[in-house]
């Protein structure tokens, strides 16, 4: 009998904050999720901000995560693909998934296709009409020069300036406004209507929002917005057939 194919989809877990050791019980959550979908997935999207902060010096990376990094690499090595998308959290992400885990990372929306049904994922950040704050601040981090002028400050300076800029400015932590807009003012439902103008997609996957979120928006297309790991705990599953979004239940 043909094995049912699994796919997982989680996102917004901003392991790190507010402190790492208020951080500590979600990790040890997601991990434990991690390791109960082992048994059956074959691909694991991680759509953005699995970290609060996140930057790749020369030979240091953040200290800490050591027991979810271990268990993608677990994944990894059971033969389950990992896809990693970068939010605006870890948009410093450089090569160290892909070198160190063999984790594909991408930087913006990428189209794949299971079983006849085309996603669109991505982070979500940056996308659709709004979120104008955030676009102008996100071409500031995104700028060469400000990546390198940043890793001149010592990684003690550096890492302790970012967490605490990203706990408390609200642009970059993404709970400007984490309330239902609305399906009219929704600016990633509008990017996604935006999209099937050109081209069909069964399911259109992202993040950011925090908020879970299920919503037609095409005769046979879906938006979907994964919510969370700090208030929702909530994670998408297809299985070749049915998409749906869940709740870890511990």
């Amino acid at each position: 009998m043909e094995k049912q194919l699994k796919i997982y989809f989680a996102s917004d877990q901003h392991f790190g904050a507010p402190t790492p050791e208020l951080s500590a019980p979600r990790e040890q959550r997601f991990v434990k999720w991690l390791d109960e979908i082992k048994q059956d997935a074959d691909v694991l999207f991680l759509v953005g901000d699995l970290f609060d902060f996140w930057f790749e010096y020369k030979t240091v990376v953040p200290r800490g995560f050591v027991r979810v990094l271990g268990k993608l690499a677990e994944l990894k090595e059971r033969g389950i693909e990992i896809h990693f998308f970068v939010g605006n959290h870890d948009l410093w992400m450089d090569d160290y998934f892909e070198k160190e885990l063999g984790i594909p990372v991408y930087h913006r929306p990428q189209e794949f296709t299971f079983n006849g049904k085309n996603f669109l994922i991505g982070h979500g950040d940056g996308l659709g009409p709004g979120d104008k704050g955030y676009k102008r601040m996100k071409k500031v981090f995104t700028n060469p020069v400000s990546k390198w002028l940043f890793r001149w400050l010592h990684p003690d300076v550096g890492v302790k300036l970012a967490q605490y800029l990203s706990v408390k400015n609200k642009l970059i932590s993404g709970d400007e406004d984490v309330k239902f807009l609305g399906e009219e003012n929704e600016w990633l439902v509008l990017y996604s209507k935006r999209k099937l103008e050109t081209k069909h997609y069964d399911y259109l996957i992202f993040g950011h929002r925090h908020l879970p979120m299920v919503i037609k928006v095409g005769p046979d297309s879906e938006y979907v917005n994964l919510g969370d790991w700090i208030i929702y705990f909530t994670y998408a599953v297809f299985d070749g057939t049915t998409f749906e979004l869940k709740k870890y239940e511990n």
